[in-house]
């Protein structure tokens, strides 16, 4: 028997062949499943101690697990101190609570009683124990059980981190914004006559206290201070993505999006040098660029959470206006492409720490969404939609599309058609999507299919890692059912 396939002693009663036939049939099923079970049917011989042997096999130093087959039959002989159940209780109850045997037993409820409570022996009352007792959760328990069985448990504490940058003895940013924020969500989620102006005071809070995380020291390494930088953001960052759950769920009107719209529009010359600033580096401003690229990400798929396309289709389409485009004398009106840019300094970081990633910055993305609130599968939706509307402008004004879909690196962990467009397989649903693209059929979408297999348009990719549009657009599928 191989070293990996772990022994099981099985402790039972006699309490009637159906019984016995029940054991029976789990046993096989464990050992059907790499588990060494040892079991008195088929190892204790004619002419054996039967005594003798269940104390060999509960106090054996290579049993590492013993299942206590609990019905109503063998607590009662376990709590009497009756038959070789008694026996084995004896040599049981001490090592049980030894604290060094506490993962050794388990108890495995075969009946319950007429009020629906397990039958469990006395010394077993406060300890977790798992149910086989209902067929209607007997597969998912028996996995409980076999988990158990090979200390592979379905919930593994993460190893110990790092205290978060913005939690350290160094000097904390804070953007100030606390008391607006709590004012303007709880306006919107109490439909107050006030709230137009409560989103306002706290996206203009925003966007001029921004001005705190401006980098000042470049002395040292610029990326550490950059990567040090977003993360003192982090706590920000969770503020607005909360605000923009709670304006998505309750304040779905014409107002919030041009609130919206421009509290965006405000905040793009944190990606350029100021007006005063004479001297800078190309990398000076690339923690803005991460911040504000990020939260755009955020508030589409706060946005797609709800279903408010028509607000998504509302930030995409809409141009926001650049006041140093207009003084260079060029457009001043750009798309949201705008919001997304080559990152140099993290990239440089990944070479300069020899770290070996395919995107640094897609590493970051993805690591940061798990104090969001937002799964990342959801963000990594909106950054599709954002590129797949990207994609539509592109191939309507023949041009190659600027938006580069950060997540979707992380994709193949989330395989499968992204959830709007998987719900698009009705031909309804994909109308009210379609909105975001101006593509109410599935139709509209064929010259977009088209564009990436003859490489008008270019598919995404990361060395070997690459996506295919066409998949998590569930094109196949779309408005194929009413």
């Amino acid at each position: 028997m191989p070293e990996d396939n772990p022994k099981l002693f099985i402790s039972y009663s006699w309490s009637s062949s159906e019984h016995e036939q029940w054991v029976v049939a789990l046993a096989t099923e464990l050992r059907e499943s790499g588990v060494d079970v040892i079991l008195d049917k088929w190892d204790l011989k004619e002419g054996h101690d039967a005594h003798a042997f269940m104390e060999q096999m509960v106090a054996d130093p290579e049993i590492k697990k013993v299942a206590l087959i609990c019905d109503k039959t063998y607590s009662e002989k376990a709590n009497g101190r009756s038959g070789g159940v008694g026996t084995e209780t004896q040599i049981i109850t001490p090592e049980i609570y030894n604290e060094q045997s506490q993962n050794k037993f388990v108890a495995v409820v075969a009946e319950k009683d007429e009020r629906g409570k397990a039958y469990l022996p006395i010394y077993y009352k406060s300890r977790i124990y798992i149910d086989l007792s209902n067929g209607d959760s007997y597969a998912t328990n028996f996995e409980q059980l076999l988990r158990w069985i090979f200390d592979k448990p379905l919930y593994v504490k993460p190893e110990l981190g790092h205290k978060p940058a913005f939690l350290s003895d160094a000097e904390t940013l804070s953007l100030g914004t606390s008391v607006a924020f709590r004012r303007a969500v709880e306006s919107i989620r109490s439909n107050k006559d006030y709230a137009s102006g409560a989103i306002t005071e706290y996206l203009e809070t925003f966007s001029t206290n921004l001005e705190r995380f401006r980098i000042t020291d470049k002395t040292g390494e610029m990326d550490e201070k950059i990567i040090e930088n977003i993360e003192q953001f982090l706590p920000y960052r969770n503020e607005i993505v909360e605000f923009f759950l709670a304006v998505a769920q309750y304040r779905c009107t014409a107002d919030a999006m041009q609130q919206v719209h421009r509290f965006f529009e405000g905040i793009i010359p944190y990606m350029y040098p100021p007006e005063d600033v004479r001297s800078w580096s190309k990398w000076d401003f690339d923690n803005y660029k991460f911040i504000i690229h990020e939260i755009f990400v955020y508030c589409i798929a706060c946005l797609l959470k709800y279903e408010r396309y028509d607000f998504t289709r509302y930030l995409l389409e809409q141009h926001f206006y650049v006041q140093r485009n207009a003084d260079y004398g060029r457009d001043a009106m750009v798309s949201f492409q705008i919001f997304r840019h080559y990152l140099e300094s993290i990239e440089e970081r990944n070479k300069r720490l020899n770290l070996r990633r395919l995107s640094l910055r897609s590493d970051l993305l993805e690591q940061r969404s798990k104090s969001s609130g937002i799964p990342f599968r959801q963000l990594m939706q909106a950054d599709f939609t954002i590129f797949l509307r990207e994609c539509f402008d592109a191939l309507a004004e023949s041009r190659r599309q600027n938006w580069w879909p950060e997540t979707l690196l992380y994709v193949e962990r989330h395989s499968g058609t992204f959830e709007i467009f998987a719900r698009s397989r009705s031909a309804e649903y994909l109308a009210k999507v379609g909105v975001i693209f101006n593509a109410q059929n599935k139709a509209a979408y064929a010259p977009l299919i088209a564009a990436f297999e003859d490489k008008t348009l270019y598919t995404p990719s990361w060395d070997y890692e690459s996506i295919s549009p066409k998949n998590l657009l569930g094109y196949d599928n779309l408005g194929s059912r009413p």
